[in-house]
């Protein structure tokens, strides 16, 4: 059994760079027609580009009116669009975590309640994926709004397959450390980026292509009973600090 997209029309927000160009790069070898959005042009190969700020309402309509009038049909919806700058909350004014909860939560339920006018229609339904965070799951300091956010993503994920089943899945991916064009802006140079990667199970960040497959996963007709879930993509989750200060080798909680 193969990851077989071949033909099915897919929108991955904020495609284009880093998580979500290899999310776009996924669907693509999986056969999909594959449209891409952001706020800023840049090219996936192979992929089309309309500019949009998930934010604006009336700029989704117009989105994924176009997506229909050109190619007839939406049939998967990645919302990957989202991120934080670094702020601790106390420093951060009330405008800066209202925009974030705006881009992280309240602008993935605005493209999916627009996708869902559409799916609902056609035959087949459709499929929602939304790009979460292990941020939601457990402490984010740095990002408190971000985290936030991404763990009410999870709820909204759950609570969406519900209301919209049988015609339309959602289900979401809990995303832990990415190597990206951007890393060291997180996590330093080379030899932090490596310190960093020692942090998780699997010894080493995830590349985007990676995250991208099990996009396409739950796209596909291989999850066909998969609804209301979140899958963790994180190596493992991260080691609890408590074995690394423990005396003994045999620690345990």
């Amino acid at each position: 059994m193969e990851l077989d997209l071949d033909g099915s029309v897919v929108l991955v927000t904020g495609g284009v760079r880093g998580v979500g160009a290899g999310i776009t790069r996924a669907f693509l070898k999986a056969g999909a027609v594959v449209v891409t959005c952001a706020r800023r042009p840049a090219e996936v190969p192979g992929a089309s580009f309309v500019p949009c700020d998930v934010r604006d309402a009336d700029q989704v309509a117009a989105l994924v009116s176009s997506i229909v009038a050109r190619h007839g049909r939406l049939d998967v919806v990645v919302n990957n669009a989202g991120g934080a700058p670094f702020a601790l909350a106390d420093h951060a004014s009330p405008r800066f975590h209202q925009k974030i909860v705006e881009l992280n939560l309240l602008a993935p339920l605005q493209v999916s309640q627009a996708a869902f006018a559409v799916m609902r229609e056609q035959p087949g339904g459709g499929s929602i994926v939304m790009v979460s965070s292990i941020s939601g799951r457990r402490p984010s300091p740095g990002t408190a709004a971000y985290g936030a956010a991404k763990a009410g993503l999870e709820n909204l994920t759950a609570s969406l397959a519900v209301e919209w089943a049988p015609r339309v899945r959602v289900n979401a991916l809990a995303v832990g450390l990415v190597r990206t064009e951007q890393s060291h802006l997180h996590y330093g140079d080379e030899a932090g980026i490596e310190a960093v990667a020692r942090t998780v199970p699997l010894g080493r960040l995830a590349t985007p292509d990676e995250v991208g497959a099990c996009a396409v996963f739950l796209a596909s007709p291989l999850a066909s009973y998969v609804t209301g879930a979140t899958l963790p993509v994180h190596g493992g989750g991260e080691v609890p600090a408590f074995l690394a200060a423990a005396q003994t080798k045999g620690s345990s909680s």
